[in-house]
């Protein structure tokens, strides 16, 4: 298993929207396991291959309320509740630094195993808010988007006052 590089923000690859996985073979599952050293050793309990700078439609998750490791191929969120929850979030892209962000509380997801197998599942609370979390970046959306400006401007100021 390799640790791979984290991008950094403002990185122009967390802009870039990630392609579908169609090939389901052993290069998968050591991409996957790559993610998932990287990510612990970050650490967080989440990552995307875009954070690495590979713009496959890849998440790993880590939670305990999933089990432990959970990997999505190709995840799209098909259903969103009008009940929202706040929480705070992060990202390895911008480590040490948080805010907390409004979304919809339960999520229905369809998404691949890495054998292929296409899955529907209903998520709610912290995993939910994780996977709408990652399938945004995965989709070229980089969590302080979801924040107001006002928001937005006070944390990049920090974030840029800090990267001196």
């Amino acid at each position: 298993m390799t640790l791979l590089a984290i991008r950094r923000y403002p990185d122009p690859a967390l802009k870039t929207p990630c392609a579908p996985v169609t090939t389901f073979d052993e290069a998968l599952a050591m991409q996957l396991d790559d993610l998932y050293q990287t990510m612990k050793a970050a650490p967080g309990v989440g990552i995307t291959a875009t954070h690495c700078g590979m713009f496959d439609r890849l998440v790993v998750l880590d939670l305990p309320e999933l089990g432990g490791r959970r990997d999505f191929v190709n995840p799209e969120i098909l259903q969103v509740s009008e009940e929202t929850m706040a929480h705070v979030e992060g990202s390895v892209s911008m480590p040490g630094f948080t805010e907390e962000v409004t979304r919809p509380r339960r999520i229905t997801l369809r998404y691949q195993t890495a054998n292929g197998t296409t899955t529907e599942e209903n998520f709610d609370g912290f995993a939910a808010i994780c996977l709408q979390h990652e399938v945004d970046q995965l989709d070229g959306i980089f969590w302080i988007q979801r924040l107001s400006r006002l928001k937005r401007e006070r944390l990049l100021k920090k974030w840029n006052r800090a990267a001196r």
